[in-house]
């Protein structure tokens, strides 16, 4: 009997086993099944808690970096994609190449796609899509070594859903509007909000509108119409190299009727919607090829939504960046007159992505002055709407805490050490801009300097270089620490 009893306990525990094993080999095809769909927000969280129970099985580390990379986390998933490529994961350099591109790290990113296609030639593998990946990279890299020199006066976190309502131009700047407001369709309650998402821009004399419209294919494309008396002309769709290949969204035309800026998701893209700026050729009839605005306007990210207004002396972009689901940055800087840029070869590489990415738009204030003056002004005209009573934000800084929480304000932090903390952080983080300012002087005199000058600015260079490094550091592990205490107070 005591021997039947240990036999049915034997074969209780292999079945028990056999279960697990079953159900663990189904969750297992169920995550490589929704990973291989690009279902990555939906899988991401089984493949955190699979690297952390097994943080030597390099396809998990591949496959979660990936996630973490394709779902706005960069930074978290270069970890794990370093990993996969150490323990030489098929296509674990092509996902770290396409890491460091977001993380405009465009050195890096290019010697590890280069490597990688070198092993495909050597194994005798098609190449083609690492070769297009690179060639992308290497645009991005030639856009970040010409970003604009730009003054971010302010920036404004919204909801996606009233991005409009808050562009608050002069009437000489003309209007926009949503479509089914402007052209007032009705549309069932439940049509989803991607088919109404269209914009309409209306000259000052209101005798011209430029608007996107959703196509029968799904696709976003501009079309324009003239007022001819009472009616409006039929619908004319602008030339293929604005609509073709591509979505074409929020236009927006200068005062000089010339000038278009658009948002565009198509080859020349840094990722997603980018803006655009092209112009019409009247001796031709045509619109010229467009161009890129480059950074810091547009970023891996979605960027459109580009106006400005003369009359004012403001510009306005939009951008998800650092946003979490639903929620959009408006910035708003000061125009220049000729594209301005920084000077690359001088500047300090991590510095210069900042400024790309508008971490601290504080960065970008070369004239705090004129920036202040420029606040003013905004502040006037928006208080000057009597239908909308709406004050200058007081955004001073984007600080990412997690992927639902990113602060904009000194009152955002709930956790008072958290807070002390972080206003050190800002000090040191006005040091860095400041060494760095230092640094760039010191460059441009070595450019410009004798031989004697060039020798005696060169130990000197190498220490900048080496305090600034050790600053560096200290911030990244002081915002660390910043996020693990604020993180306990949410």
């Amino acid at each position: 009997m005591k021997k039947l009893v240990t036999i049915c306990r034997t074969l209780s525990v292999t079945a028990l086993l056999s279960l697990m094993l079953q159900t663990s080999a189904q969750n297992l095809n169920e995550v490589k099944e929704l990973y291989q769909k690009g279902a990555y927000n939906q899988v991401k969280p089984a493949l955190k808690k699979l690297v952390k129970q097994q943080p030597g099985n390099a396809t998990y580390s591949l496959w979660y970096g990936v996630c973490c990379l394709e779902t706005g986390e960069p930074q978290t998933g270069l970890k794990h994609l370093q990993t996969a490529v150490k323990k030489r994961v098929p296509s674990g350099q092509f996902q770290l190449a396409r890491c460091y591109d977001r993380l405009y790290r465009y050195e890096e990113a290019i010697d590890e796609m280069d490597t990688y296609i070198s092993e495909l030639r050597r194994r005798r593998r098609p190449a083609e899509e690492a070769e297009a990946e690179l060639e992308k990279i290497r645009n991005h890299f030639r856009m970040f070594k010409g970003v604009e020199q730009v003054e971010i006066v302010d920036s404004l976190v919204v909801d996606k859903a009233n991005l409009l309502s808050h562009y608050k131009l002069s009437d000489e700047s003309g209007q926009i509007y949503r479509y089914v407001d402007f052209f007032k369709t009705e549309t069932p309650a439940d049509t989803p909000a991607s088919v109404q998402d269209g914009m309409v821009y209306e000259s000052e004399l209101g005798n011209t509108i430029i608007y996107s419209e959703r196509q029968a294919d799904g696709s976003m494309q501009i079309l324009t119409r003239t007022k001819q008396l009472e009616s409006w002309s039929s619908p004319t769709p602008l030339p293929a190299n604005i609509n073709e290949g591509q979505n074409s969204h929020f236009p927006f035309l200068m005062s000089d009727g010339t000038t278009l800026y658009f948002a565009a998701d198509g080859e020349g893209s840094l990722g997603g919607y980018d803006i655009f700026v092209t112009r019409y050729n009247t001796a031709t009839d045509s619109y010229m090829t467009p161009e890129n605005v480059g950074m810091p306007f547009n970023s891996p990210y979605n960027d459109y939504l580009f106006a400005i207004d003369e009359f004012n002396e403001i510009g306005w972009f939009a951008s998800d960046r650092f946003q979490p689901e639903g929620k959009v940055c408006i910035y708003l800087f000061i125009p220049n007159s000729s594209k301005q840029v920084y000077n690359y070869e001088t500047m300090d590489n991590e510095y210069l992505a900042q400024l790309a990415q508008l971490t601290s738009i504080q960065l970008t204030w070369e004239d705090k002055e004129r920036v202040e003056a420029t606040r003013q002004r905004l502040a006037q005209q928006l208080n000057g709407d009597a239908a909308n009573q709406q004050t200058v934000s007081e955004v001073e800084f984007i600080f990412v805490i997690n992927d639902e929480h990113v602060y904009h304000q000194l009152t955002d932090f709930r956790s008072p050490e958290a807070k002390q903390q972080f206003h050190s952080y800002r000090q040191m983080e006005s040091n860095y801009k400041q060494q760095s300012y230092k640094l760039l002087s010191m460059r441009e005199r070595y450019a410009a300097g004798t031989q004697e000058e060039k020798q005696r600015l060169k130990e000197a260079i190498l220490d900048q270089e080496k305090r600034m490094d050790e600053i560096n550091r200290q911030l990244k592990q002081m915002a660390n620490q910043i996020r693990a205490i604020e993180q306990k107070a949410l």
